[in-house]
């Protein structure tokens, strides 16, 4: 993978479609691992720029890590403030929008 592509995960939703995402973020809240994702359409573009938070759990190098749902309101809401956080301290002042193809 070049520094220019993205990285991306499949979601199997719950009417067993497929959703392709990139990934934004992996980012900690109150020690639990969480991911960003941002889905795609088949053009590779964000359709509505909502992005998706889960749980994030690690499996080590020998396994795909996992995705689970986060349920719990208040556990959601620490993940979204912490998001937001890392969203803030991004640098995206600095990115050339007529560069990226």
């Amino acid at each position: 993978m070049n520094e220019n592509e993205s990285l991306t995960v499949t979601l199997t939703l719950e009417n067993d479609a497929e959703l392709e995402c990139t990934v934004l973020a992996i980012f900690e809240a109150e020690g639990t691992e969480y991911i960003a994702l941002l889905p795609m359409d088949e053009n590779g573009e964000s359709e509505d720029g909502q992005v998706y938070l889960y749980r994030f759990i690690d499996n080590g190098e020998d396994e795909e890590p996992g995705l689970e749902n986060i349920l719990d309101d208040d556990e959601f809401e620490r993940a979204s403030e912490a998001f937001n956080d890392w969203m803030e301290s991004q640098d995206f002042g600095d990115i050339d929008l007529d560069d990226i193809e």
